[in-house]
């Protein structure tokens, strides 16, 4: 049959048309600058290191041994992650179940940096393990009296959780009203499901260290050990939130400056709540001489915590400093280093060991994976600040636009 010229035209026009119309998309591409393209190049170099792992096994990439089964994968990139995660659940708790709507624009930020921080352990139990394909095991075989099943069990489910969070910015950005509006009908749920999820595993990770008695030093050692790492992970979420915040106002010229002084107003009372119970746990337990021993771990437990507690805590007390961007961030990253030299010194450093045990040096490509991993997780957060409406709208009482 001879076709018409209408259907002849548009034929040709179809044939015209490129596979991939760049002008169509829901959003515009633009050239990345020099330091997000450096952070791919970080974060390529890391996938790199496990592939090589995945196909040579540990021996190439790693020092761990069977003296110090936790090294920097474990010591630092799972549990500073899930601990700096916490500014998920503490955000968004604050926003929706105690109606501090002022917070809302931080709150997909929040969500986005919790969703990272899981992801980084998620990625560093796959390099760590030596058969990463157990990672599943915890879904197949049930331990129920193990700690570590329920960590495993509380990350899955509340990453899960997190991602249905954040999944109204994706749901928004495309378009997709009706996704959308049915994810945000289950938000409270989600919310209180989160909570309960991250309490269980920020404490249940303490519990872990509950099996090493001997081995821990009496310092950090204590059967209050679940209860100090929840409230650190609680202090650390506003902490979070300031730093990258401040970050965001910088690089992505957004005007959240006005709801941070409030937010640091609280870190002060949360400080002061985590010592008075820490110093309170040395009395009781007669061990507070060892804090003026002279030891090594004496000084690391005094630098984590002046630096990490008591300095930030003096200063946020004054309104001048809550009120000043450079000494409020300034404050907030001290909160930041103190916890993740709090969660190495748990897991790595603040063992005894027997003389003639092996000894344990990062391995240059252990170092190497993991600044490529956090890289990898900055260059998501910066896309997804870049593309999607992360910061929302501020109400109208916030004064924020």
């Amino acid at each position: 049959m001879a076709q018409t010229a209408a259907e002849q035209a548009s034929m040709d026009s179809n044939e015209e048309r490129p596979w991939l119309n760049l002008n169509e998309l829901p959003f515009r591409l633009t050239r990345p600058p020099l330091p997000v393209v450096f952070l791919a190049l970080l974060a390529l170099m890391a996938v790199a290191i496990f592939i090589a792992r995945l196909l040579t096994g540990w021996e190439l990439v790693t020092n761990l041994n069977n003296n110090y089964g936790w090294g920097v994968w474990k010591g630092f990139n799972t549990l500073v992650g899930i601990a700096l995660g916490a500014s998920g659940f503490t955000t968004a708790f604050a926003v929706y179940m105690f109606g501090k709507e002022q917070y809302r624009p931080l709150a997909r930020m929040a969500i986005l940096v919790g969703v990272l921080g899981y992801l980084s352990s998620v990625m560093s139990l796959l390099i760590d393990l030596g058969h990463p394909e157990r990672i599943v095991f915890p879904v197949i075989y049930w331990a129920p009296e193990s700690p570590l099943f329920e960590v495993a069990w509380c990350v899955m489910l509340y990453l899960t959780v997190l991602l249905f969070e954040f999944s109204p910015a994706v749901f928004e950005r495309f378009g997709l009203k009706r996704a959308e509006h049915l994810v945000h009908s289950f938000v409270m749920p989600l919310v209180i499901g989160g909570t309960v999820l991250s309490t269980l595993h920020q404490s249940s990770l303490g519990s872990l260290f509950l099996n090493v008695p001997d081995q821990l030093n009496k310092l950090w050692y204590t059967p209050l050990l679940p209860l100090f790492f929840f409230l650190s992970a609680v202090y650390v979420g506003p902490a979070v939130v300031i730093v990258v915040a401040t970050f965001c106002q910088r690089v992505f010229n957004r005007k959240l400056d006005n709801l941070l002084p409030s937010l640091a107003q609280a870190l002060p009372f949360l400080l002061g709540f985590y010592l008075f119970v820490k110093v309170a746990e040395l009395v009781g337990a007669r061990e507070f001489d060892l804090l003026f021993n002279g030891s090594r771990d004496s000084y690391l437990f005094l630098a984590e915590t002046s630096m990490g507690v008591i300095i930030p805590m003096i200063l946020l007390m004054f309104k001048a400093v809550r009120e000043n961007a450079s000494w409020r961030f300034i404050a907030a990253l001290m909160v930041v280093f103190g916890l993740m030299m709090n969660r190495v010194d748990v897991s790595i450093i603040a063992w005894a060991r027997p003389a003639d045990a092996l000894s344990y040096v990062p391995h240059p490509l252990e170092i190497v994976f993991t600044v490529g991993l956090w890289a990898g997780l900055a260059l998501v957060f910066y896309v997804a600040a870049t593309y999607l409406p992360m910061f929302g709208q501020a109400p109208r009482n916030s004064g924020a636009e």
